[in-house]
Parts: C-alpha cells; structure tokens; sequence
C-alpha cells in the first residue's frame, strides 16, 4: 500500500485496520494484529505502527498487558466510527479484506496458540518453555532444563511441531488417578 499525504488514503487505511480488528470480533495480540493486516493487505509495518497509535490516540481502539503481551481490541467508538466511515472504502479492496479475512485469521491463530523457546542459563544449561495459549490466555505452560543448545532446540522443534499430541497425552498422564 503506498502511501502519500493524501489524506483519503490516509484515513482508508485507518479504517481498513479498524475494520479488520473488528471482524477480529475479540482482543487480538499486537504480533497477531500485525501478521493478519500484513496477510490481508499491503501495509508497511511503519504505517501499521502509526495507524495504531493514531487510533489508540482517538479512543477507537484500546490496549492492554496480558501476560507480557501487548492486546488489543475495539472500543465502542471504533466500533462506530467504522460503521459510519466503512464506506470510503473502494468495494473492491473491502471485498479482497472479507476474501482473505477468514482463512488468515485461522492461520495466525493457530500459529500464535502453540509456542516453545529456550534462554540459555550457562555453559551447559538451557531453559525450555513450551505454552499452549487460547484467546489470549495462557491455559499450558511447561518449563524444563536441557543439557545442551541441540536439546533444548530439539525439545523447541518437536513441540512446536507435535504438540497437538504431545498436549493432549501431558494432561492424560496428569489427570490419571
């Protein structure tokens, strides 16, 4: 999206990231904001960064901390306000928004429920957190020591590639009498 101080570009796509958040329809992390609007329409992250800002700024949106992580959600206002303004939008890039919206929301969500990562402690030590995360609420965290950089990446890998299976059989075991 090239933008200019053309201030009805300007203006559709503040409405568009309000649109888009909207349909979200629930608060949505920053970096999940971030991967939907860059996957349904071309806006730099610069852009994406000061239409946040410009529409926090204006009450349309809010923000908040939950667990570490940046949220964010409409406000009645904004609510409003895109209902009233949804219309400057050509048809045809509202039409490639609602096409696109559905499946790419599906695919950042489920990119941003499962995560591992590991931080190295010393020589010889690595810590490895494994999270299962639903709308915005951590509901699995799992810590554990590896013996080696290789491990812990091992450990990363195959959660983050396993972990429908790897999940469901921890609370099993766990639940077990």
């Amino acid at each position: 999206m090239k933008l200019n101080s053309d201030n009805q570009s300007l203006a559709e796509s503040k409405i568009l990231l309000l649109y888009i958040l909207n349909k979200v329809g629930k608060p949505i992390s920053h970096n999940e904001l971030l991967e939907l609007v860059s996957s349904i329409v071309d806006m730099n992250y610069f852009y994406f960064e000061q239409f946040l800002l410009d529409l926090l700024e204006d009450n349309y949106i809010s923000k908040y901390m939950q667990e570490d992580v940046e949220i964010y959600e409409v406000t009645e206002e904004g609510i409003k306000a895109v209902n009233l303004t949804i219309d400057i939008v050509p048809g045809i890039l509202k039409l490639q928004v609602d096409s696109k919206f559905k499946e790419n929301l599906d695919s950042v969500k489920d990119k941003y429920s499962i995560s591992a990562e590991y931080n190295h402690i010393s020589e010889k030590e690595f810590l490895v957190r494994c999270k299962v995360i639903e709308n915005n609420t951590t509901i699995f965290d799992l810590q554990t020591h590896a013996g080696s950089k290789e491990e812990a990446k091992r450990i990363v890998e195959n959660w983050n590639s396993n972990a429908t299976e790897i999940y469901p059989k921890i609370l099993e075991d766990l639940t077990n009498e």
